[in-house]
């Protein structure tokens, strides 16, 4: 595999003018695997080899961009896609420079470091620009986290799976150096680097202790200050190396930028080689090093103030400087493995859903309603379809995103816990490597979440299943609608708990029937083996699912029906929650109340769309209760009369609940016979696999006559 790296037009690769590009590139290039195979390009106009900082690796850039009249870097990019040409690079590694992916070649593979702040940078400085980076690069790269959020300025979600900080990093010296009674300053003698209040606050500190010395190393040619001591020594600007050998003698180090700093080498720098460290609180310079001293301002009177605090506590500063020596945080070979491992996924291309027939990792993200205390378990379909997948041994990551977006939420922010749930997801994308995303009645995710998983991971396959009504006849049919089309453009495929060729969906959509599933462990229930139920017709109904009890001043569309059923049948003894102030119930309740009752009602909301039904279907007839279907749910075509028992109207309805109210023994093997069927047909162990299949485009282990 071969690696080719593109410097900064004016970065030049060499010993003693190597700015913050060169030096990280030489530093990560020295241990990595990929060593042999990386080429770095870059343009120095008098090429002296000699100065180069690796003779081996390096390739310069030969043309006389001095005559140039038009973009020199355009110029310079169309050189570097040439000679790379016939290389044959797998990839591309540019630094600082985010417009020059705009003249690169679009079929190459990039990573894109960022040593700056990017809304400052041409290229990334509007969102429209940063969005462009994240579609065309492979991997983006920044030297702080101070620069990774600055990238995401102005976007809903602040992270993307193809971000990374990797810091710039240093070798660890085995001893701690001889030091002596030098205090450094590093970096261009400007106000942006804070000079002009070191030089201040130095002039003081050499004046009262005679047997200090200092050294100032940089230059600047744009501003002049005129600070001079006879203990004060000027070296301008020298090599990397050298600069190295200065700290390891220096007890002291002042980097008091006033301007954003990206990072700040210096100090890492300085506290790596055991120098007592005084920084601003700037930018990502608070992240170099741990044990560093902030300034509280930013005065030549304070750096003077902390300066003679370390010079006269000379205890407080040896443990100051050992602590620093020995607590490098940013070490060069173990950010040199995480970018070999950023090249492996890459250039290795990884593919992760070839198999078909192997077990799969999956993340499901529904309501799984832990803010309920699980109340709902029991007509969960997200929990059912859950335990299928695993049982059918695969893997299984739940994420339940209304209570994630609901314990996150910020007082102030109402806006915080969707934006952690997305991060959330695309964090967990990130790590697990999934083959596929099943989406549950999901509204809390960002298109823009989906869009980054799908293009991170081209095999990716995600879905959804929609158990709302989606006909123009029932409820909610617009919003549900709205919900239902609201991640298409990234679905593989759609699962609804209708018919799909009743809805006339569009067959761009594809969408397959979902039944509403049994699970062993929780349909458990043998209602027919009950010898003595005390109530004959048991029915709940609820508006109120989410707080548990029913809304004020609101009808559920059932109630006409229930209303007249019941004054039909004077001599029936029924059991409705739900309905005239009695509240629903729930979970273990549910389960004691149907289990006293002969009989079952399962009323949906609505009755006449092809194959949809209430979820507490499964509830009933899995628990081995008679069931009374309304027969326009068709779903007689899956199930016969000595099964279910299924009505054409009120009246029909009425009749049939005073024949099997006495007649126990046709009862009960009616029970027993739409129990074993149920879960024959419908068990969550066949749905997951059948979601599998219609996903990953295989057969399904088990026909059954709904697979349409």
């Amino acid at each position: 595999m071969k690696i080719a790296i593109l410097l900064p037009f004016k970065d030049t690769y060499t010993k003693d003018k190597a700015g913050s590009a060169s030096i990280w590139v030489k530093d990560f290039i020295k241990k990595s695997k990929y060593k042999k195979n990386i080429y770095v390009y870059g343009y120095i106009n008098k090429l002296n080899k000699d100065l180069l900082i690796d003779k081996k690796n390096y390739i310069n850039i030969n043309y006389n961009f001095d005559y140039y009249l038009g973009s020199k870097n355009k110029k310079y990019v169309e050189i570097f896609n040439k000679l790379i040409k016939d290389k044959k690079i797998d990839l591309v590694e540019l630094h600082n420079r985010p417009n020059y992916i705009n003249y690169l070649d679009k079929h190459l593979k990039k990573i894109l470091i960022f040593h700056n702040d990017p809304l400052n940078l041409s290229g990334s400085e509007t969102i429209k620009e940063r969005q462009n980076i994240i579609n065309s690069c492979e991997k983006i790269l920044f030297v702080s986290n101070w620069v990774k959020q600055r990238f995401f300025e102005g976007f809903k979600i602040k992270n993307d799976n193809k971000c990374e900080v990797i810091y710039p990093s240093i070798n660890r010296l085995k001893k701690f150096p001889k030091k002596q009674n030098l205090i450094i300053f590093v970096g261009k003698l400007n106000k942006s680097k804070g000079y002009h209040i070191f030089g201040e606050a130095i002039k003081r500190i050499l004046n009262e202790f005679h047997n200090w010395k200092s050294v100032v190393i940089g230059d600047e040619p744009r501003e002049k200050y005129n600070f001079k001591h006879k203990n004060l020594n000027l070296l301008g600007w020298i090599n990397h190396d050298k600069t190295l050998k200065f700290y390891e003698k220096s007890k002291i180090a002042v980097s008091p930028s006033t301007w954003e700093e990206p990072f700040g080498r210096t100090s890492m720098e300085a506290g790596s080689r055991g120098c007592a460290t005084i920084i601003s609180n700037r930018g990502g310079i608070t992240e170099t090093n741990l044990n560093s001293i902030i300034l509280k301002r930013l005065t030549a009177s304070e750096i003077y103030k902390n300066i003679k605090f370390l010079i006269k506590n000379e205890k407080k500063a040896k443990k100051i400087q050992i602590a620093s020596f020995r607590n490098v945080i940013h070490e060069l070979s173990k950010n040199t493995l995480k970018i070999d491992k950023i090249r492996d996924e890459i250039l290795q291309d990884f593919n992760f859903n070839i198999n078909k027939n192997k077990k799969f990792k999956i993340i499901h993200i529904s309501n799984f309603g832990q803010r309920q205390a699980n109340r709902l378990y029991n007509i969960s379909i997200a929990k059912k379809i859950s335990n299928g997948l695993i049982r059918n041994g695969h893997d299984v990551i739940n994420v339940s995103d209304r209570d994630v977006v609901r314990l996150n939420r910020g007082l102030k922010n109402f806006s915080k816990g969707s934006d952690y749930l997305n991060n959330l997801i695309i964090e967990t994308i990130d790590n697990y490597k999934p083959d596929a995303i099943i989406l549950g009645h999901v509204n809390n995710i960002q298109e823009q979440t989906l869009e980054v998983a799908k293009k991170k991971y081209k095999n990716l396959k995600i879905s959804q299943w929609f158990e709302d009504n989606l006909s123009k006849n029932g409820p909610d049919p617009i919003t549900n609608k709205k919900n239902f089309l609201k991640y298409i453009d990234f679905l593989d495929h759609s699962f609804v708990t209708s018919d799909p060729h009743f809805l006339n969906l569009d067959k761009k959509y594809k969408c397959s029937y979902l039944p509403i599933p049994v699970d062993e462990n929780i349909e458990y229930l043998k209602c027919y083996k009950n010898k003595n139920p005390i109530k004959d017709v048991f029915f709940t109904m609820s508006h109120g699912v989410n707080k548990g009890v029913l809304r004020k001043n609101k009808i559920d569309v059932r109630e006409p029906f229930v209303k007249k059923l019941v004054s039909l049948n004077p001599d029936i003894i029924f059991d409705i929650y739900g309905y005239k102030n009695q509240q629903p119930i729930w979970s273990h309740d549910f389960y004691d109340a149907l289990y006293k009752s002969k009989m079952a009602l399962n009323l949906s909301r609505i009755n006449n769309v092809k194959y949809y039904s209430s979820n507490r279907i499964a509830s009933l007839i899995g628990n081995g209760i008679l069931t009374f279907v309304d027969i326009n749910t068709k779903l007689n075509d899956f199930f016969s009369n000595d099964e279910v028992v299924f009505y054409k109207n009120i009246r029909d309805l009425s009749e049939k609940i005073n024949l099997y109210k006495d007649n126990a023994k046709k009862r009960n093997q009616i029970a027993k016979k739409g129990k074993e069927k149920y879960f024959r047909i419908f068990n969550n162990k066949i749905i997951s696999d059948y979601i599998c299949a219609r996903l990953f485009d295989k057969k399904p282990k088990f026909k059954m006559s709904w697979m349409k």
